[in-house]
């Protein structure tokens, strides 16, 4: 009798642990739809792995040679918010967000595959500290991260909706935050 409740009290432990564990499959699935959007044009302008931002769906580099400066919002003398205000222009020329700068170049993604993509995005030295949960409200409720969907101009929306994106996201950080290969 002692034996079985110690193994329903064993097992009672470990299956919340195996359900933390996730699911791996459908994570990396998630984290594939997530990939398509952050490697839009939308998300890799500002997530360069260059000294300046780039701009376009053709991402050349940013007009007027803004250069990146020392806290990736712009040099001193020509800051990113020069320009760039907190809200599109009226005529959606100038794209404007709260808080418009660069990703650090940490974060850059230019070049890499979903998985060393999701890798960087995870790793807590190169993403800003920021937990898995972290991860996910910046991607749904960051208004520099939301500007993507609201882009004014003719600029190109990412490929997935803004809604399709959030329960992307989540999915992927409900389902264990896996990264694809």
């Amino acid at each position: 009798m002692k034996i079985s409740i110690v193994l329903c009290w064993a097992l009672a432990a470990w299956l919340p642990a195996a359900w933390a564990a996730g699911d791996p499959a459908a994570s990396r699935q998630a984290f594939g739809d997530v990939a398509r959007v952050l490697q839009s044009p939308r998300c890799l302008n500002c997530h360069t792995v260059t000294d300046f931002p780039r701009q376009g769906d053709d991402r050349h580099p940013h007009q007027q040679m803004i250069k990146r400066g020392p806290a990736d919002m712009g040099h001193p003398s020509l800051m990113c918010l020069a320009c760039h205000q907190t809200a599109n222009s009226a005529d959606g020329g100038v794209p404007g967000a709260p808080n418009w700068h660069l990703a650090p170049l940490s974060m850059g993604w230019e070049g890499l595959s979903a998985g060393q993509m999701c890798r960087r995005l995870v790793d807590k030295s190169r993403n800003g500290n920021r937990d898995v949960a972290a991860l996910v409200t910046h991607m749904t409720a960051d208004p520099l991260v939301q500007w993507a969907w609201h882009p004014g101009g003719r600029r190109t929306l990412p490929p997935l909706s803004q809604n399709d994106f959030h329960d992307a996201v989540r999915r992927w950080a409900d389902t264990g935050a896996y990264c694809p290969k």
